[in-house]
């Protein structure tokens, strides 16, 4: 998932750099949601995780 997020990112940067805007911002909204989903299901994880410890 993070690979993902990583991929759109430069993407992203790559067509901003070359003036693609639409592009740009399709591929940089693609990376923030897959970056959201990523931080929820790490934090899901990690909650998990302590609550099995205990």
């Amino acid at each position: 998932m993070l690979g993902w997020t990583l991929t759109f990112l430069i993407i992203a940067l790559i067509a901003g750099l070359l003036g693609f805007t639409s592009v740009a911002g399709a591929a940089a909204g693609m990376a923030k949601i897959l970056f959201v989903i990523f931080l929820v299901l790490f934090l899901a994880s990690l909650v998990r995780q302590l609550l099995r410890r205990q």
